[in-house]
């Protein structure tokens, strides 16, 4: 015989509680005494009581779901700050959707459309759409910017500018004074940071910076920079990111050109395989985990047709994650063939 299912009328009359109170228990734990949170949740726990999430909506307008959109889930950059995410919306009892944009804005724009008629709030990661769209979309719902500011909206930054201060005061101290850069999407905001970036360190460290294009974040696309550097007459190029900076590093072996000895390639991320090429790359560290934490928890914190969660403190300013330069071994003294 089929077991019933448990009722929050049977949670509420074990735990001595109302229903509204077992309700708020896994919806609004921020308006109960914890004392009476916690015996409700060990007593749901025991009775292994599920909280039907459809009857929630209906009673609170809210679906228990946010929407997370990247322009790309294959590069490697993303997938920490997704996992993070989810598994910070999975403690506070929420679902995550996610959705690829392609790198492309107008897909984006669809995307976004579609996921704000289900879901309470949106996480958007390196968002190509212009900046009018986004505020628009932030008068409907809770949103939450990673790698994108917005004047007026909450986001969840890196400090690019500093990251390529330490790149390029690396790449000085090693006799470098002619820098190319491998630059990322054309309508990116991390790449103009990354740029406005470069242009403030090459003034301090007297260094000249060789723009050689936007490009697509792949490895072919790094390949094809390649190409292009050798004939820029570099001694040094910092790359958009470390999956171009790899395919940048795979096309000069397959030119006999030697990194570090003739090239030094410093890329952008972090991400596992920057360890694992050979030669390993120097490269910015990012915490993209961090981030994902970051951005979900201000994104809980954010009104939903209501007040802020109690006690949330919702920045006016972009939160700024500092990163750390990794000094591996695509980098090297300008001219020295000992390496």
């Amino acid at each position: 015989m089929k077991k019933r299912r448990v009722t929050i009328s049977d949670v509420a009359l074990a735990a001595g509680v109302s229903e509204s109170t077992v309700s708020r228990s896994f919806s609004s734990p921020d308006l109960l005494n914890p004392e009476t949170r916690l015996r409700v949740l060990d007593v749901a726990r025991s009775m292994d009581y599920v909280p039907n999430r459809q009857a929630r909506s209906l009673a609170t307008g809210t679906t228990g779901n946010f929407g997370l959109v990247v322009p790309d889930v294959m590069n490697p950059f993303f997938p920490p700050f997704i996992k993070a995410a989810q598994a910070r919306a999975r403690e506070n009892d929420r679902d995550v959707f996610l959705a690829d944009s392609d790198e492309d804005p107008t897909v984006e724009s669809l995307l976004l459309k579609r996921l704000s008629k289900r879901v309470d709030g949106l996480l958007l990661c390196s968002s190509r759409v212009p900046d009018s769209y986004l505020l628009e979309l932030a008068n409907e719902m809770p949103v939450v910017l990673f790698n994108r500011a917005v004047p007026g909206l909450v986001s969840v930054l890196f400090d690019v500018a500093d990251g390529m201060r330490q790149a390029v005061g690396h790449l000085a101290s090693l006799g470098h004074k002619r820098i190319g850069y491998v630059g990322g999407p054309a309508h990116s905001w991390a790449d103009d940071r990354r740029r406005d970036g470069l242009r403030e360190a090459a003034e301090v460290f007297s260094i000249s910076i060789v723009d050689l294009g936007p490009h697509v974040p792949t490895w072919d696309a790094g390949k094809q920079a390649a190409d292009v550097m050798l004939a820029a007459s570099i001694t040094a190029v910092v790359v958009f990111d470390d999956t171009m900076a790899i395919g940048v590093m795979s096309r000069l072996a397959a030119r006999g050109v030697r990194v570090p000895e003739d090239v030094s390639v410093v890329g952008n991320d972090n991400i596992p395989m920057a360890s694992m090429w050979h030669p390993s790359l120097t490269t910015i560290e990012v915490k993209c985990g961090t981030a994902g934490r970051a951005a979900t928890d201000l994104l809980l914190g954010m009104p939903v047709g209501g007040s802020p969660t109690q006690g949330a403190s919702i920045p006016q300013a972009p939160l700024v994650l500092p990163v750390q330069l990794m000094i591996r071994n695509s980098t090297g003294q300008t001219g020295d063939h000992t390496q």
